[in-house]
């Protein structure tokens, strides 16, 4: 092989670590920088190795840090218990509709995120007809209310993040031989047998990164807390948005973004542990042996 043919690879790959290096190696490196500074607007931040920021961006915070995870797990359970049958259904059963559906899913996305997530406010608001159904139901009680409340956060969520779920699981589904599941019913499996040693095995790449791609961004979300949620719903990325904007604590705020991208990437790690990296690759020797 050619040092020409031996480089290929590498140039095909260097618009991309470009794109990451100026937009996520660069920035990354400003802000741990900055994570280091002490001072305060008035008198500047003076570069001095204040890892005291870390400790500090943590003290008072852990309530938001726990609630963060428990809406975004929550809201990403949802997700994929909703988009799995959805996109069973696109990939297996939608027939002609297939395209329609598929653009039903991502049409979401030609909204602006705030106008969707303000919208939800209005379909939660304590007067709208979707309430009265749930007070009708003895969902919610007569004098209660959803606007305002966890429930409210997660329901954004899951909405928000919904079609990050459903595209890698269709994708996934989509590309499954069938073949492999008649097999399985010709050696007398039943239909559930079929799913839960053929299907749900094979699937399993995209449920990984279907996970990943709702739990991630789901979890450093700060609108809807803040548009559905009150002052108790508030998350970890509310703290962040305060630290910056309003108490212009940069430092501390730049510390606490580290610490929770790091904290995600730890959790990553583990799923992925769980998961099988083989999932993650979409190694189906791995998942079937």
């Amino acid at each position: 092989m050619s040092l020409k043919q031996r480089l290929v690879p590498y140039w095909l790959l260097g618009p991309g670590l470009l794109w990451l290096i100026i937009f996520f190696v660069v920035p990354m490196y400003f802000m741990g920088e900055l994570a280091l500074r002490s001072g305060s607007l008035t008198t500047g931040y003076t570069f001095d190795w204040a890892w005291s920021n870390f400790p500090d961006s943590l003290s008072g915070h852990t309530e938001q840090i726990g609630r963060s995870f428990f809406y975004a797990g929550t809201a990403t359970l949802l997700a994929l218990l909703i988009a799995y049958p959805l996109a069973y259904a696109i990939a297996f059963r939608a027939g002609r509709f297939k395209l329609l559906l598929l653009f039903a899913v991502i049409a979401p996305f030609f909204t602006t995120y705030l106008i969707r997530t303000i919208a939800w406010k209005t379909i939660l608001s304590d007067s709208s007809p979707v309430v009265s159904v749930l007070q009708t139901l003895s969902l919610v009680p007569p004098d209660g209310r959803v606007l305002a409340t966890s429930g409210a956060v997660i329901a954004g969520l899951t909405y928000n993040f919904l079609p990050f779920m459903v595209l890698p699981l269709y994708a996934n589904l989509e590309r499954l031989d069938l073949r492999l599941i008649e097999a399985a019913k010709d050696l007398y499996s039943s239909s559930r047998q079929a799913f839960l040693k053929v299907t749900l095995p094979l699937t399993m790449p995209g449920i990984v990164a279907g996970v990943l791609l709702t739990f991630i961004p789901a979890f450093g979300d700060y609108i809807n807390a803040q548009i559905l949620g009150g002052t108790q719903q508030a998350m970890v990325g509310n703290v962040i948005q305060s630290l910056y904007l309003n108490q212009r604590n940069y430092p501390e705020a730049a510390a606490l973004s580290f610490l929770m991208m790091a904290l995600i990437l730890a959790v990553v790690t583990v799923y992925i542990r769980f998961a099988g990296t083989g999932a993650f690759m979409g190694d189906e020797d791995e998942e079937t042996a």
